[in-house]
């Protein structure tokens, strides 16, 4: 009897093996799984109301500790609320919920939610009709019966979870309950649980066309390697050293930097190019990437994402990172098409100025993976593939006849993560600080040659935090200029900065339509706050331009 349970517990671990794998298989290659890609976030059925919420403990070194209630009854939100480093417990938040139409007189929803150890009515100054019910984990909850159809918008309709001092949730018509983080013996700022929610049906989500200004220009502000954490995050090698009085937490200086420069600059459209988040430090990625999205979201800027090789080091994969991006406010990200390599290969059009359809500016992202599938032969990091270059080359061809009818030269622009193998060819002219070795993949798929062909001009990308240059690629025969390779120069304080004197920096690209020119500079997280670092025009009449006069 023993060998048979063995055998059969054998046989069952092998099945679930199996189909793990077809489940990671099919999420990183094809996307066609959105349970799988969806199980750490909260699933938000429309119709649905929460009529009450717990939180489950159990032993995380006992195997038959179970941290689930009667799933008949409880929805579980799959996020460990000691996000897995707890030693001897795990806890989750439960939520029990109804479809409206089948509540009953019985039955109560929440119109409120807080978080703390005394009772929120404690020191309200008016009796109220409902009293506040405790939960587990410091949990008070508003209860009522649904009396009204009017009640719709004022219930608790969905749950989640994020983590650390500093969350933040851009999503509207969501709020953080206040005024604590779930009493758990979480132990440090990092895994303080906050519980958030949502009232009523969810909210439209605002994605502007972008456009060309009325002057005619449009500025765009590429961030990259912000490097975010759950929680404040250390910083890395800051720069001045001990600057703030040796001081330094790494998100929140690092979002300063940006807020200021985007207040500053008032740009039309970021980029945000790469390495979002910190994977080692990114236990919880969702609250992460809702730090630079609040930024975002709160200045109503349009905003598009690619993703870098730590981004999907953290809790979540690059498909649900951008379904997660997909649902915000401003964002304008796409997948892109299931059937090439990657999550993050679309183009989005910039309008002209007014109310013309016609697109006067084309902007190209493509995913540029991770690590080198080859390591033994190409050491270091993964190439844009050729299924991605077709679908880059089908792509431009296909706009072409479209951009035709802009009454000014059309333009294009792309970017990456990874710098191409060309950034590091030497003797090339280059304006900026080169201060690290590229880290270009090994294998060469000549991107760069299919983007001259198609007419980009510019092309820039992350990654190498400590190098900031724009490099003027040049044709092999003739020695005309044929495209501009720029880095970003990284921005963000939890990821690497050990080149002494190396302050964390932004790109801008200002495009003129007026004189189809490209403008670029660098703005600075310390010293001259208000200088326009390394400012050049790296396309002039629509033709590649370089310090010398045109190429």
């Amino acid at each position: 009897m023993t060998r048979r349970i063995v055998r059969t517990g054998i046989q069952l671990g092998v099945l679930l093996t199996i189909c793990l794998t077809a489940v990671f298989f099919l999420d990183n290659h094809y996307r066609v799984l959105p349970q799988s890609i969806h199980s750490h976030l909260p699933l938000h059925h429309e119709g649905l109301v929460i009529t009450d919420i717990t939180v489950q403990t159990c032993s995380s070194i006992n195997p038959l500790s179970v941290c689930k209630l009667d799933q008949d009854k409880w929805h579980r939100i799959e996020k460990d609320l000691y996000l897995n480093t707890g030693w001897l417990s795990k806890a989750y938040v439960h939520i029990k919920r109804k479809r409206e139409e089948e509540l009953t007189d019985d039955d109560k929803v929440i119109l409120d939610i807080r978080t703390g150890k005394l009772d929120p009515a404690t020191g309200e100054k008016a009796q109220q009709a409902e009293k506040w019910e405790s939960r587990p984990a410091g949990i008070w909850l508003k209860r009522s019966a649904k009396r009204h159809a009017s009640d719709s918008k004022k219930v608790v309709s969905s749950v989640d979870v994020l983590f650390g001092a500093d969350a933040v949730e851009p999503r509207p018509g969501w709020e953080i309950a206040k005024p604590n983080p779930l009493l758990l013996e979480t132990g440090g700022e990092v895994k303080e649980a906050r519980l958030t929610f949502r009232r009523g049906a969810p909210h439209k989500v605002e994605r502007p066309t972008p456009r060309i200004r009325a002057d005619g220009k449009f500025k765009i502000i590429q961030i990259s390697d912000l490097h975010l954490s759950t929680g404040l995050g250390l910083c890395r090698e800051p720069e001045p050293k001990g600057h703030n009085g040796g001081r330094c937490d790494a998100d929140p200086r690092t979002l300063e930097f940006v807020e200021r420069v985007l207040d500053d600059e008032k740009p039309d459209m970021v980029v945000l190019s790469g390495d979002q988040v910190n994977g080692e430090t990114a236990r919880d990625a969702q609250t992460a990437l809702f730090k630079i999205a609040h930024v975002l979201i709160e200045r109503k800027i349009p905003y598009a994402a690619i993703f870098g090789n730590h981004d999907d080091e953290g809790s979540l994969s690059r498909a649900a990172m951008m379904s997660l991006l997909q649902s915000l406010p401003y964002s304008l990200s796409e997948p892109g098409p299931n059937t090439i390599e990657g999550v993050g290969n679309y183009f989005v059009e910039i309008a002209a100025h007014g109310a013309s359809k016609h697109s006067a500016l084309t902007l190209y992202f493509l995913d540029t993976h991770s690590y080198s599938p080859d390591e033994r032969q190409f050491k270091g990091y993964d190439w844009i593939k050729p299924k991605q270059i077709d679908w880059f080359k089908d792509t431009s061809n296909s706009l072409k006849d479209s951009h035709k009818l802009y009454s000014h030269i059309h333009m294009d622009m792309a970017f990456i993560h990874i710098p191409l193998p060309e950034y590091a060819i030497p003797g090339q002219e280059t304006v900026g600080t080169w201060k690290e070795g590229v880290t270009a993949p090994g294998f060469n798929t000549h991107f760069r040659d299919a983007l001259v062909q198609q007419g980009i001009k510019a092309v820039s990308c992350g990654h190498d935090h400590a190098n900031d240059y724009c490099a003027l690629s040049k044709n092999e025969k003739s020695g005309e200029g044929e495209l501009w390779m720029c880095y970003a120069g990284g921005s963000g304080f939890g990821g690497y900065g050990g080149y002494d004197g190396y302050h964390r920096r932004v790109r801008v690209f200002e495009v003129d339509t007026n004189r189809a020119q490209i403008r670029t500079w660098k703005r600075l997280e310390f010293g001259d706050l208000q200088k326009k670092l390394d400012e050049q025009v790296i396309v002039e009449s629509g033709k590649v331009f370089s310090g010398q006069g045109e190429s």
